[in-house]
């Protein structure tokens, strides 16, 4: 990924990240702020229902007691008392429930029974003693269900004693909470309602929002209320359309059992309007915002990234090995400053490799010069101790110069035979011929070098055992003559490490877009010093060499664009690996396998 993008990406999730940290604090402090809003609405609603509530349960105390005060009902209850036909009082409540506006008004006689009903006449004779257990009788106004032809109605009631000679009649009046509940004017977006929860018998929903309520829904939340005797809420769907936070209040009654609840749905359509449109304003600002970013972004980046390309490239061109390329250093930035500080150190590096390939052609020919002076040395030494016999057998012992010359001059001849082997093996390494590509099949070239020196690894003197593992490799592309002799020269380095004998191991396998031949031994093996610099031309371990042989292996394989390399511990031996490319089918310019002179050129060498 190229710095630019990476730019680009940076700034987009930059502004990203902040205009979706933005959204999510305002929509936080708008959903705590919405949460106030609705406790508070809910709060003074519920404060409103409390204070109809009691207003009406005042007005009905004020309406039972006119009633039980009034001389009309005092002297019922004294005729009721002397014995008078209580049948004749039947319908005795229905106008004063009128005159009061009373929706449920009954007069009980002191055992219970009723002697008229104002809601309910047929209700004559029926026993009333849920309030007759001895306790005082409830002087504030409660809620109770009520019997009616239609059904149990939840009423706020209030019991009042008609005393007449020591007997008490008692009279029971109310009102449908239904009244309550119209009295009330709650704000937009909040619904009331009231959970009727008789003793026997199906519950019901008063009120107007009655017909939106979802039993299923709400039962929980009314059930928890009831059995806590506490306020509950929660967040349902109040009417499949939105959701809303229902609060549910527990009424108390005449006994410890709730008989209703008040549930107050507040709306939270706005909350949830507010919270989408903040989302889709914050989408249009981050779009806006990352659109606007990777513009100015891209422009900005063209800048930077543009200059920096041109070092890079420019850097490919250096390890390529032009040294001459230079940067336009033409801001006064930090850019600027770091093209004219490449270009500073591109012509110290020029210069100094300029110098390190004149230090090292010197230290090239010094080594050469030494190891020249050094090869040349030891055949020159004999050369002149025989010309100095040779000069003092004439003078001294001319009849016997004739066979000293001949003895002298075999060594001489000897001697010169010597000096131009060095000659060639140097001339060898400083013209090594270009490898000429083919098709090669690396198996059957070591089979030809195995079998080439079966007669010296059997020596009885010093008997080397040859193991041979050659694996599914390949045909290489390759010069198999100069290959032919990088195997040779490795095979012969490795007797030379076995001068007692011992195992000399071939293997070939396919390593990924090239093939690796592996040729190890069981000698002395080689330090860590000595594996550095193995390969260094005229570098040897032995009493008797050119230094010459590894060198040409490392350059035979760098001409096949291949790798050598050496591993070896002191005492167990050591082990070369040669890496070589796969030959394609397009550099294929005949097979060895058809050409019998490829293996056996250079056999001699």
């Amino acid at each position: 990924m190229s710095l630019r993008l990476k730019l680009l990406l940076l700034v987009a999730i930059g502004i990203g990240a902040s205009v979706a940290s933005v959204a999510f604090l305002i929509e936080e402090r708008a959903h705590e702020a919405f949460r106030r809003i609705e406790q508070e609405r809910t709060s003074t609603l519920i404060n409103q229902f409390r204070r109809e509530f009691d207003h009406e349960g005042e007005d009905i105390v004020h309406a039972v007691e006119a009633i039980a005060s009034s001389d009309a009902m005092e002297r019922d209850a004294m005729e009721l008392n002397n014995g008078a036909d209580v049948a004749n009082f039947m319908n005795e409540t229905a106008p004063y429930a009128q005159a009061q506006r009373l929706d449920f008004l009954d007069l009980i006689a002191p055992d219970g029974a009723i002697i008229s009903s104002a809601h309910w006449p047929a209700r004559f004779g029926y026993k009333q003693r849920w309030f007759l257990n001895g306790a005082p009788v409830p002087q504030q106004p409660f809620l109770k269900h009520v019997e009616t032809p239609q059904g149990s109605v939840l009423a706020l009631l209030c019991i009042r004693t008609v005393r007449a000679h020591g007997s008490n009649y008692y009279l029971i009046g109310g009102r449908k909470l239904d009244a309550v509940l119209q009295a009330l004017s709650p704000p937009q977006g909040l619904r009331v309602s009231i959970y009727s929860a008789p003793e026997q018998g199906t519950g019901e929903f008063l009120g107007p929002a009655r017909d939106s309520l979802d039993p299923a829904k709400l039962m929980p939340l009314i059930q928890k209320a009831m059995d806590q005797h506490s306020e509950a809420s929660s967040t349902l769907d109040w009417d499949m359309s939105h959701e809303s936070i229902i609060h549910a209040i527990p009424l108390a009654g005449y006994s410890d059992r709730v008989p209703g609840v008040l549930l107050v749905g507040n709306s939270l359509n706005q909350e949830l309007s507010l919270e989408r449109r903040i989302r889709d304003v914050s989408l249009v600002i981050a779009g806006v915002g990352v659109f606007l970013g990777i513009v100015l972004t891209a422009l900005l980046t063209g800048r930077i990234s543009r200059p920096i390309r041109k070092l890079a490239e420019a850097a490919g061109e250096i390890g390529q090995g032009n040294w001459d390329i230079r940067v336009n250093a033409s801001s006064s930035d930090e850019i600027g400053r770091l093209a004219a500080a490449f270009n500073r150190m591109t012509e110290e590096l020029a210069g100094q490799r300029e110098r390190l390939v004149q230090t090292e052609r010197v230290a090239a020919w010094r080594e050469l010069a030494r190891r020249l002076a050094h090869e040349l040395k030891n055949p020159l030494f004999p050369l002149q101790i025989t010309v100095e016999n040779l000069l003092r057998a004439r003078e001294n012992t001319p009849e016997q110069f004739d066979e000293v010359f001949r003895e002298s001059a075999a060594t001489l001849l000897a001697e010169i035979a010597n000096l131009k082997t060095i000659i060639g093996r140097f001339s060898d390494f400083s013209r090594m011929p270009a490898p000429r590509f083919q098709r090669v099949d690396l198996n059957e070239l070591v089979r030809s070098v195995v079998q080439l020196f079966q007669g010296q690894l059997k020596r009885e003197t010093a008997k080397i055992e040859t193991e041979v593992e050659l694996g599914e490799v390949p045909a290489v592309s390759g010069d198999p003559v100069l290959l032919r002799r990088a195997i040779e020269n490795l095979v012969l380095n490795a007797i030379d490490a076995m001068p007692n004998g011992g195992k000399l191991s071939f293997r070939t396998r396919a390593g990924g877009s090239s093939a690796v031949l592996q040729i190890s031994d069981t000698g002395k093996g080689l330090t860590r010093e000595e594996c550095d610099r193995l390969f260094t031309p005229y570098y040897t371990t032995k009493q008797h060499g050119t230094g010459l042989g590894l060198a040409i292996v490392q350059s035979v394989v760098s001409d096949h664009h291949g790798r050598v390399t050496v591993s070896s511990k002191q005492g167990s031996g050591a082990a070369f690996e040669m890496e070589l490319p796969l030959a394609s089918a397009s550099s294929a310019l005949e097979d060895p396998a058809d050409d019998p002179k490829a293996f056996s050129a250079g056999a001699g060498e």
